[in-house]
């Protein structure tokens, strides 16, 4: 029975422990996820969290202090350039259990432990999906009112052209007509007065014979 026992001890002595969650921890940070059992992945999680918080400072002393729990020059290099970076922003909880059922010889409940910066599925689809959303509101709206307002202008600017044309047209008609009317006038006044002469004199040549 564990009362009062903070460290589940998984039927192991300490060495043997000790050497197994440090196998399991490299294996974490090289492959960024491993399936276990669900209380080992409790006890790796205990286990390898304290090392990743110190790789956010890459000093000398920290890369000491993480090797001498891994034991693996490999581990260290990649989580101190490849993971310190992805989880710098991150305050704590830098892994995920998710439970993958029962195994079948000994009904184990089993899991997967992986890093959750990791995850593309989990990380970058959900920000993705929040900034399409939001750049496509927006761009739909900005795109659309320029669009418009030039097709409203390109139609006031026409409809104003053809009201300016007509207006000429009418001037011109009407400038053609007053021309017109006046060549008349003058025509009938240059005609009236021959008409008259004319008309004056076997008058007065009868009168005279």
């Amino acid at each position: 029975m564990r009362h009062q026992n903070k460290i589940n001890q998984l039927s192991r002595t300490s060495s043997h422990r000790s050497a197994m969650l440090s196998n399991m921890a490299s294996s974490l940070i090289e492959h960024k996820r491993i399936s276990t059992t669900l209380a080992k992945a409790k006890a790796l999680r205990g286990y390898v969290e304290p090392l990743i918080t110190k790789s956010k400072t890459d000093t000398t002393h920290s890369r000491r202090m993480v090797f001498r729990k891994l034991q693996n020059k490999d581990a260290v290099s990649e989580l101190f350039r490849e993971v310190a970076p992805k989880i710098a922003d991150r305050p704590g909880g830098y892994t995920r259990i998710i439970k993958t059922g029962f195994r079948q010889g000994d009904s184990a409940e089993m899991c997967m432990i992986e890093l959750v910066d990791f995850n593309d599925i989990y990380v970058t689809d959900s920000k993705e999906a929040t900034k399409k959303t939001r750049r496509s509101r927006r761009g739909t709206g900005g795109t659309a009112k320029p669009a418009a307002a030039p097709a409203t202008a390109k139609v006031e600017e026409a409809a104003v052209a053809t009201e300016a044309k007509a207006e000429e047209a009418e001037v011109v008609e009407e400038t053609t007509d007053a021309t017109e009317v006046a060549a008349a006038d003058t025509k009938a006044e240059a005609d009236s007065p021959a008409k008259d002469e004319s008309n004056d004199e076997p008058k007065k040549d009868g009168d005279k014979a």
